[in-house]
């Protein structure tokens, strides 16, 4: 069965540290670009980085640039979202997400399958 497992979210003072891990089987991986994902309450899904299966493109929120990096690791199948300085803006919930076929990365139509997500809550 197809899984995308997100991990690493928490509770974390401004300024502070978090680096997010999605792990995919079941499919695949190789041949998916990855996206991330967040939505807070009352609030739209957003994207917030992308990473492209073959020639390492990454794409990112512009609020995000300079903070957020995305890597992977085929061989752990794992995706990477390592996110220094967050701010309370950063606080939602975030998922990865698996495109075959990404022309809009920030489109979640997109995507084919989507983990549960793990919660993020900036705050002092």
């Amino acid at each position: 069965q197809v899984q995308l497992v997100e991990s690493g979210g928490g509770l974390v003072q401004p300024g502070r540290s978090l680096r997010l891990s999605c792990v995919g089987s079941g499919f695949g991986w190789d041949d998916y670009d990855i996206g991330w994902f967040r939505q807070a309450p009352g609030k739209k899904r957003e994207g917030v980085s992308y990473i492209s299966k073959r020639d390492g493109s990454t794409r990112y929120l512009d609020s995000v640039k300079g903070r957020f990096t995305i890597s992977r690791d085929n061989a752990k199948n794992t995706v990477y979202l390592q996110m220094n300085s967050l701010k309370p803006e950063d606080t939602a919930v975030y998922y990865c997400a698996a495109d075959k076929s990404a022309y809009t990365w920030t489109d979640p139509y997109e995507y084919d399958y989507w983990g549960h997500g793990t919660q993020v809550t900036v705050s002092s």
